[in-house]
C-alpha cells in the first residue's frame, strides 16, 4: 500500500518541526553533553568500551552479555548501513538553527533514514539486558540519549532516531530467538559444591603431563608459569610419538595428583587415567578451546594454580560413548566430517584455513546420518551429545550450567532440502525449533543409538574415534574428582 503524498507531506512537517523545537532549545546541558555523547558513541565506541568493561568482571554472565551486545550491534551497524540506507535517499537536515557549538564534529556524509547509531544503540542495550536484566534501565536511558545527540547535534531528524531504535530492538529480539538466554536456573554457579582437601602451595605431589606443542607452543608457555608457582612439582612432557594413554596411566600410578595442559582430548586421557589411580586430577588450560578448564572454573591458569595451591576440589560427571570417556561433547555425522576434513589439511595449511574449508566442504555435502533412538528413526545431519546438559536450548549448545546432573544433551538436527529450510529458518526466528520436525532434543542418564544408515565415524572431545554402528551411552554421576574454582 502506498502512503498519500500528503501524508508523507505533513509527517515530514511534523519532523522538522521536533527537530527546529531541539535545535531552538538554549540549553547550556545540551551544548555540552551533546556533541560529546555523539562523539563517544561514533564507530560504538561507547558500547566496545562498556561491552570491554563487562568482560573485565569474569563473570560468566557478564561476558555472554558482552559477547551477545557486540554481536547483536555488528549484525544491526550491517543492516542499517549496508541496508536500510541504500534503501533510502533522505537528505540530513539543515543546520541552519542547530547552535553552532552544538554542532557534532564529524558529520556523517550517507543517508539520514535511519540512524545507525540510535541502531546501535538499541540493539546493544537489548542484547546486554537479554543475559543482564538489571542492567536494562541505565543502558536503555543511555541508548535514549545518544539518540537524542543526534538530533540535538543536527544529524539527524527524530524519525530517522526512532527508525534506528525499532530496527535495533528488532535486531535484539531476534537474536533472543536464535539463542535464547539461560533462565534463572541457569544462573547458578556450574560447580558442585566445593571440598578441601590438603592444600599443595608448592605442587609437592602433583605430577604435571604437558603437551609443550599444544595450542602453538602455547603448552611451552604454560610449564613455565606453573613451574615458577608450584615449583616442587614433577613433570613429563609429550611429544608426537608418545602413546598419551600409556604415559597418563605411569604418571598417575606415581602421583598423588595428575595434573594435564594440553588440549580437549589429552584432558580426557588424564581424566581416565586418575580415576583409575583414585586421584584427583588438576587441569591446566593450555589447549585451543579449553572447554571443560573453562566449565570448571579454571579457564584462567592463575585460577588453576590457585585451587591446587588452595586444595579446592569437585567431584563432576564423565560421559561414555561405547565405553570410552568424553568430558565435553561427542558427535556423529556432519560434525565427524568437519573434523575429518580438518585434521588432513592443518598441518599443510594451518588449523584456522583448514577449519574454514572444512565447514564449507562439509556444508556442500550431504552428511546425514540414519539413527535410530528409542524406537523411533531420525534422519540426522548434525547430531550432539553433551555430558550434562548445555544451555541454551536449541540449535546453539555453549556451556554448561552443571556439571554433576547425571545426564547426557543428545540434539539431532536435520539440515532440510528445498522449501524445508524456510520452516527451519521461521523456527529458528519464532523461537520455536524444539517443535520443528527437523529437529529433536532429549536428555537420559543411558541410551542406545543404532546408526541404521551404516557404520559412521564418532568424535569426542574434537579428536575423531572409531567408526561404529551402534552407540552406547551412559553417564557416569561425579566419578572425577578435580580441582577447580570454588562455588561463588
Amino acid at each position: 500500500m502506498t502512503i498519500p503524498r500528503h501524508r508523507t507531506d505533513t509527517l515530514h512537517q511534523l519532523d522538522v518541526a521536533l527537530f527546529h523545537a531541539v535545535a531552538d532549545t538554549e540549553s547550556d546541558t545540551l551544548d555540552w553533553t551533546m556533541p560529546r555523547l555523539t562523539g563517544l558513541a561514533d564507530h560504538s565506541k561507547l558500547w566496545m568500551g562498556i561491552a570491554a568493561l563487562l568482560a573485565a568482571t569474569g563473570s560468566k554472565r557478564a561476558r555472554r552479555a558482552a559477547v551477545r551486545g557486540l554481536t547483536t550491534l555488528a549484525a544491526t551497524s550491517l543492516i542499517a548501513n549496508q541496508v536500510a540506507k541504500r534503501l533510502n535517499g533522505r537528505a540530513r537536515p539543515s543546520l541552519d538553527r542547530v547552535p553552532l557549538v552544538r554542532i557534532a564534529r564529524r558529520m556523517p556524509a550517507s543517508t539520514s533514514f535511519p540512524s545507525g547509531h540510535a541502531a546501535s544503540a538499541a540493539a546493544f542495550a537489548g542484547a546486554v539486558a537479554t543475559e543482564v536484566p538489571a542492567l536494562r534501565v541505565p543502558l536503555t536511558t543511555l541508548a535514549g540519549l545518544v539518540g537524542l545527540s543526534r538530533v540535538a547535534t543536527g544529524a539527524h531528524y527524530p524519525s530517522d532516531v526512532a527508525a534506528g531504535f525499532l530496527l535495533g530492538a528488532g535486531v535484539a529480539a531476534v537474536g533472543r530467538r536464535l539463542v535464547p538466554p539461560p533462565t534463572a536456573s541457569e544462573h547458578r554457579d556450574p560447580h558442585p559444591a566445593s571440598e578441601q582437601v590438603d592444600p599443595r602451595p608448592k605442587g609437592a605431589g602433583l605430577t604435571l603431563v604437558v603437551n609443550p606443542a599444544s595450542h602453538s607452543g602455547g603448552g611451552a608457555e604454560v610449564l613455565r608459569e606453573v613451574r615458577r608457582r608450584l615449583p616442587k612439582l614433577a613433570v613429563v612432557e609429550l611429544d608426537e610419538n608418545d602413546d598419551v594413554a600409556k604415559v597418563m596411566r605411569k604418571a598417575a600410578a606415581e602421583a598423588e595428583v595428575l595434573g594435564v595442559a594440553g588440549g580437549d582430548g589429552t584432558v580426557a586421557a588424564a581424566a581416565e587415567a586418575a580415576m583409575a589411580a583414585g586421584i584427583p586430577l588438576a587441569v591446566f588450560p593450555a589447549g585451543t578451546f579449553n572447554h571443560f578448564a573453562k566449565a570448571l572454573g579454571v579457564g584462567r591458569l592463575n585460577r588453576a594454580i590457585r585451587a591446587v595451591r588452595r586444595g579446592t576440589v569437585t567431584t563432576v560427571d564423565v560421559a561414555y560413548l561405547n565405553d570410552k570417556l568424553f568430558l565435553n561433547t561427542a558427535s556423529v555425522g556432519a560434525y565427524s566430517d568437519f573434523v575429518a576434513a580438518r585434521e588432513r589439511l592443518e598441518g599443510i595449511i594451518g588449523k584456522p584455513l583448514a577449519a574454514c574449508y572444512a565447514a564449507l566442504r562439509t556444508l556442500r555435502e550431504d552428511s546425514s546420518v540414519t539413527l535410530r533412538v528409542d524406537g523411533r528413526s531420525y534422519r540426522a545431519s548434525w547430531v550432539f551429545i553433551g555430558n550434562c546438559r548445555y544451555q541454551p536450548s536449541g540449535f546453539a549448545p555453549a556451556f554448561r550450567d552443571r556439571l554433576d546432573d547425571g545426564l547426557l544433551d543428545v540434539r539431532i538436527l536435520d539440515l532440510p532440502r528445498g522449501r524445508g529450510w524456510l520452516s527451519l529458518l521461521a523456527a529458528l526466528a519464532s523461537g520455536r525449533l524444539a517443535s520443528n520436525r527437523h529437529y529433536h532434543e532429549l536428555t537420559a542418564s543411558e541410551l542406545a543409538v543404532e546408526v541404521q544408515s551404516g557404520p559412521a565415524e564418532v568424535t569426542r572431545d574434537g579428536e575423531l574415534g572409531e567408526t561404529c554402528d551402534i552407540l552406547r551411552l551412559r553417564a557416569d554421576r561425579r566419578a572425577l574428582t578435580v580441582f577447580g574454582a570454588a562455588g561463588k
